[in-house]
């Protein structure tokens, strides 16, 4: 009897088993909705032992459904065609599962539930003290407050989370790099945060991802080319070291603006009234775990704490692909451990 968690996002599909074997493939929903039921199948066929599926999403958002009923109800029609028959449960930021009716007519809680239902589950490593999760994705950054083993955000929804600081659309692979530089770069798609971190080897150069602003891989050297296109030049009008330099700014406003985010946060949500020098545990999740590591390093003693005795990477204890899964297996876990 196996458990099957989806994370199904705009940009990628995630699955995971509670006994950790973990898949995360590319799927652009924004451009290609109709093929979600296929690409959930073919993702869900991978896992033959799976009897049940446990969901969470994210991918409502995408500018290819009108709205978030009719993006939620969407995914659900296609999470019943890979199901197949199987039992579908769908996490609900009221901190439980529900079934598919009730999902699509409160529809506003399961979408963009997944980090409500990581936080929950990373709750069971501080279940006697405050805790501070930073989800780092491709896409957004969360941060997310669980006081003695269960999330305390300030909002719910994204409109709310945005506006608190909570949730953060700055992510460390696909944000283009004018929404971080602003008007000191060229406000044109020319290149992303995947390009500034392959230049300054945070990331690895992959020849054969060629999901990228210009259509070119994922290698240094075209790194190199998009982050020059930015400054209005290229490869042969400014130098390796000009272009490793500007890769060095992006980092560093990216981590500007999530200490901006920790601090809206911080005024915005109260964060259930704790003091923030009461965290006891920070803990990073994501594929930009690097970037939350930086982020503890430079701003960590904000907090008045020692940063090696707070900090931890969810990497460390689930492994690195579980983690860029998360949430995925998140709702695996849960939903075994809540079966009927």
């Amino acid at each position: 009897m196996t458990v099957l968690g989806l994370d199904i996002g705009g940009a990628n599909l995630k699955a995971a088993t509670p006994d950790r074997r973990a898949v995360s493939v590319p799927f652009a929903l924004w451009k290609q909705p109709d093929g979600l039921p296929a690409a959930l199948a073919e993702l869900v066929a991978k896992f033959p032992d799976a009897d049940e599926l446990a969901v969470t999403m994210t991918g409502e958002l995408c500018d290819c459904y009108e709205t978030k009923r009719q993006g939620v109800n969407a995914i659900l029609d296609a999470v019943g065609h890979a199901a197949a028959g199987r039992p579908v449960r769908v996490w609900g930021t009221g901190g439980e599962f529900v079934d598919v009716p009730t999902a699509r007519r409160d529809y506003l809680t399961v979408a963009a539930a997944n980090w409500h239902a990581l936080a929950t589950f990373v709750g069971r490593f501080v279940p006697t003290h405050l805790a501070l999760l930073i989800d780092i994705g491709s896409t957004t950054t969360d941060l997310i407050p669980i006081s003695y083993g269960l999330p305390t955000p300030h909002g719910l929804t994204d409109f709310d989370r945005l506006f608190s600081g909570e949730l953060l659309y700055r992510g460390f692979r696909r944000t283009p790099l004018c929404a971080v530089m602003g008007a000191r770069v060229a406000a044109e798609f020319f290149a992303t945060t995947q390009d500034a971190y392959v230049v300054l080897r945070d990331l690895p150069e992959n020849p054969t991802d060629t999901d990228t602003a210009d259509g070119r891989p994922v290698t240094r050297q075209h790194c190199l080319a998009r982050l020059a296109r930015m400054l209005g030049g290229d490869p042969e009008s400014l130098s390796e070291e000009r272009l490793v330099s500007f890769a060095k700014e992006v980092r560093g406003d990216q981590l500007e603006q999530l200490s901006w985010a920790f601090r809206s946060a911080r005024q915005n949500g109260d964060w259930a009234g704790n003091p923030v020098d009461e965290f006891r545990f920070v803990i990073a999740s994501g594929g930009g775990e690097f970037l939350a590591r930086r982020f503890w390093d430079r701003f960590g003693a904000y907090l008045g704490q020692d940063p090696p005795k707070s900090f931890w990477l969810l990497s460390n204890e689930l492994g690195p692909a579980v983690s860029a899964c998360a949430p995925a297996y998140a709702v695996a876990v849960l939903a075994a451990e809540r079966r009927s």
